[in-house]
């Protein structure tokens, strides 16, 4: 819901840094890959209870997500760099919970494994809608410099990053924040697939 005012935001930032990322010989799969490393990193940082340095990491992980797509724009998108970026996307966003999980497993458990269920459903939806739109030839005009078609949602990455940090900040609610957020999840979920049949029909 709100990715498409934050990209818009960030963008000058975004592009100032790319063309310094291009010019020091980073490639936009490398930003990828150092993005995904300091992701998981937070994960481990969240498990060992350093929530706030995970917060940090998460942050840091996610600026660099924003920075290899600029970067591979600059030069030469390529759908492989397409496939890495998004397959390390969707692994990060499943760390999180399961760094929480584990940092506290009597009481977070649940709650982590019914968020991780509704990421299931909003990342299956997003991508068979991306594969059925791909097949027809179809664009996304609200995010046109994507690899793949975008379908939009309540919970977008700017929500899961906003959920993310707030768990870290108030771990002591992930339990009201993972059962919220799923809640939220599932409401994509639902109206991604109400959307599909109705486009696909």
């Amino acid at each position: 819901m709100l990715d498409r005012s934050a990209t818009s935001l960030i963008k000058p930032a975004v592009l100032r840094l790319a063309h310094l990322a291009k010019s020091a010989g980073l490639t936009a799969n490398q930003l990828t890959v150092i993005g995904f490393c300091i992701g998981i990193s937070a994960a481990v940082l969240i498990a060992s209870s350093a929530h706030l340095l995970g917060a940090v990491a998460i942050l840091v992980s996610r600026s660099f997500d924003a920075l290899d797509g600029a970067v591979a724009r600059l030069t030469q998108p390529t759908d492989a760099g397409g496939f890495l970026d998004i397959a390390c996307d969707f692994l990060f966003y499943a760390s999180i919970p399961l760094a929480f999980a584990v940092n506290d497993p009597a009481t977070n458990g649940l709650p982590a494994a019914v968020l991780l269920a509704a990421f299931i459903g909003t990342g299956s939806s997003f991508l068979a809608f991306a594969a059925i739109a791909a097949k027809r030839g179809m664009t996304s005009l609200d995010f046109p410099d994507k690899s793949i078609y975008f379908l939009g949602g309540l919970t977008e990455a700017t929500e899961t990053l906003l959920c993310f940090l707030a768990m870290c900040i108030f771990p002591e609610h992930f339990i009201e924040l993972a059962y919220a957020f799923a809640a939220l999840c599932i409401i994509t979920t639902m109206t991604r697939i109400w959307w599909g049949w109705k486009t696909f029909a």
